[in-house]
């Protein structure tokens, strides 16, 4: 295998430097050990940055933010599809469209760090190739459903976002950190799994905390689509009105299909 730099960005949708987003990545290549980079606080430009730095002969970026929304109001049909899972576990679906400020509107941020970014949005290419940019858009969320099987019953996502107090568990919390450690372990990576560990163990996570641990998700999100087999993860939608590429157990993927089938969304 040639080198190749997998990376998992969740944005957080606008450029606040109060609220910045989260980045991080592993390097692969025969022959050599795991290279990790451990998830960092970052806005849209250290994010590209980051991305310059790390990036080699194939390099994969899974963004958790819309990447293609033509639609001026409502929600792209994918997210119509998503929710098919999210809300019968008892999580929701934001709406992405042109009319939201600051993160779909022409002056989005965004939109540059796309053009920036210069990569190829082509997952279903992306799943194969040996060289290039490239990049694919991520939902943490519908991931989680199916890296944890007890996340995918009815009312069972995790509550694990420590700025909502009211709803954040901290049982979750730690399911979440241990779903992904487990992930990571099982692809060899070790520091990523152990860094995984180290975040269940914090005693208050912070808002922070699970922007990173989103970010970690996001990557593991990529790990899945490049190194599992091809039916254990699914792309709904299309690169025209927007997709989104998940992993999909047997359950998740049968949901998900009989959802794109009753709105004529595509999948592969």
């Amino acid at each position: 295998m040639r080198a190749q730099t997998l990376v998992g960005f969740d944005s957080a949708w606008t450029d606040n430097p109060r609220a910045p987003g989260a980045i991080c990545a592993v390097r692969l290549e025969d022959g050599t050990a795991p290279v990790f980079y451990a998830p960092r606080l970052v806005r849209f430009s250290e994010a590209l940055a980051f991305v310059d730095e790390a990036a080699v002969d194939y390099t994969l970026i899974a963004l958790d933010q819309p990447t293609i929304v033509p639609n001026a109001t409502s929600m792209r049909p994918v997210e119509r599809v998503a929710a098919s899972v999210i809300s019968w576990i008892g999580g929701g679906v934001q709406p992405a469209n042109r009319g939201k400020i600051g993160m779909f509107c022409n002056d989005s941020p965004i939109w540059p760090f796309l053009a920036a970014l210069s990569a190829i949005e082509d997952p279903i290419v992306a799943r194969t190739a040996t060289s290039g940019r490239y990049l694919m858009e991520v939902f943490p969320a519908l991931a989680l459903a199916s890296l944890d099987p007890s996340f995918f019953t009815r009312m069972g996502a995790p509550k694990y976002n420590p700025a909502v107090r009211r709803r954040f568990r901290p049982d979750d919390w730690r399911q979440v950190c241990a779903a992904a450690a487990r992930s990571f372990d099982g692809w060899g990576v070790a520091d990523a799994a152990a860094w995984c560990r180290a975040a269940g163990e914090l005693p208050a996570p912070r808002k922070a905390d699970q922007d990173r641990l989103d970010a970690m998700l996001c990557l593991a999100v990529a790990m899945h689509w490049r190194i599992e087999p091809a039916e254990r993860s699914i792309m709904l939608g299309d690169t025209v009105s927007g997709y989104m590429v998940a992993p999909a157990s047997a359950d998740v993927r049968s949901r998900l299909i009989a959802a794109a089938g009753r709105t004529g969304v595509p999948y592969a």
